[in-house]
């Protein structure tokens, strides 16, 4: 009897806004297609119910699409991965309903997946641009619900050592966005004018933490916001005349916060393998920050592409891949999940 070769796995990611679909051939991604959801751009943030519901408008569209796009066969898959959690309860029930029905119509295994888990394991998909980590390493996630750092032993014996005892980095720099007066999302954007203004013409505070690995974001949110309403009191133009150099200061301080949980703990378990994972990894300053951190300290540093920094079905379909080679399946009992952790 002979061993089938490949195996196809369907991925379907809807933790949050974004209806994402992929197919892989092993580890290898044929396609990865995202449909964004722009409407709540007017509202200044995610609207749960909102986004539910374009997920139930998109995901048909973007299955039909992602399997065209591969060149694959419905009958040829070989399994159906999902995100069960964390995420937006709503979104989430879109996703897993799918994927049930898929799975259950092609009678082929079905997979669920831990989103935060995904964003680390993206670093080991197959793609000649980037490259993969040897274990153990550890990993800065970083995106707009969670800040941690992570110990990888393997592929799904992974260790939180630090994370956010409030808010999440993406948080705050969305949240900063808004106090400027920045659209929604505004970090991109604080990215964006950082790159022309300097990093240290405003200071502001590095909230402390009773685990030196963990973050604090809070603290600093409300810095920002009391130094910008003191300097409007003075100056209504405050802003405007000063945006490159306010967006320039606070990125310079939340990399630099980033960078100082993550020099300690390299400290703290000699491991100097750091990958970056999560939305926030796309954000400029912090990449530079690591790859000169990477060349001053003499540590292998891993940065993931960035089509696979925002929540993509691709990293879900790695996560499904090692599954299936496990035979870790779920029945069809399996429920989404909000909060979730390793």
């Amino acid at each position: 009897m002979t061993t089938k070769k490949n195996i196809y796995i369907l991925a379907i990611e809807s933790s949050c806004d974004d209806t994402s679909v992929a197919v892989l051939e092993n580890d290898k991604v044929l396609s990865n297609v995202v449909a964004n959801q722009e409407i709540h751009s007017q509202y200044g943030g995610v609207v749960p119910e909102l986004a539910s519901r374009a997920h139930q408008q998109n995901i048909i569209p973007v299955v039909h699409q992602a399997l065209l796009k591969a060149k694959v066969n419905k009958k040829d898959l070989d399994a159906i991965a999902f995100t069960k959690g964390p995420g937006l309860l709503g979104s989430l029930l879109v996703g897993t309903s799918f994927a049930k029905s898929m799975a259950l119509a092609l009678n082929i295994p079905l997979i669920s997946v831990n989103h935060m888990q995904a964003h680390i394991l993206a670093h080991f998909i197959d793609d000649e641009k980037q490259q993969k980590p040897t274990f153990p390493f550890l990993c800065l996630t970083i995106s707009g619900g969670h800040t941690q750092i992570v110990k990888i032993n393997n592929y799904f014996d992974m260790e939180i050592i630090g994370e956010t005892t409030d808010d999440a980095v993406g948080e705050a720099f969305d949240k900063s966005a808004k106090i400027l007066g920045l659209p929604y999302p505004g970090g991109p954007l604080i990215d964006k004018y950082a790159q022309l203004g300097n990093p240290k013409a405003f200071e502001f505070p590095h909230p402390k933490t009773e685990n030196p690995l963990d973050f604090s974001f809070s603290g600093l949110k409300t810095s920002i916001l009391y130094f910008i309403q003191r300097n409007e009191a003075k100056d209504p133009n405050f802003i405007k005349d000063n945006l490159n150099d306010i967006c320039a200061s606070i990125q310079f301080t939340i990399v630099n916060i980033l960078m100082e949980k993550i020099k300690l703990a390299i400290e703290k378990t000699g491991i100097q393998q750091i990958a970056i994972a999560g939305g926030v990894s796309a954000n400029s300053g912090i990449r530079n920050v690591l790859q000169n951190a990477s060349k001053e300290f003499g540590w292998k540093t891993y940065i993931p592409k960035f089509e696979y920094t925002t929540d993509n079905a691709a990293m879900i379909g790695i996560v499904g891949y090692h599954k299936y080679l496990e035979k870790d399946f779920d029945t069809l009992s399996v429920v989404a999940t909000a909060r979730m952790k390793f």
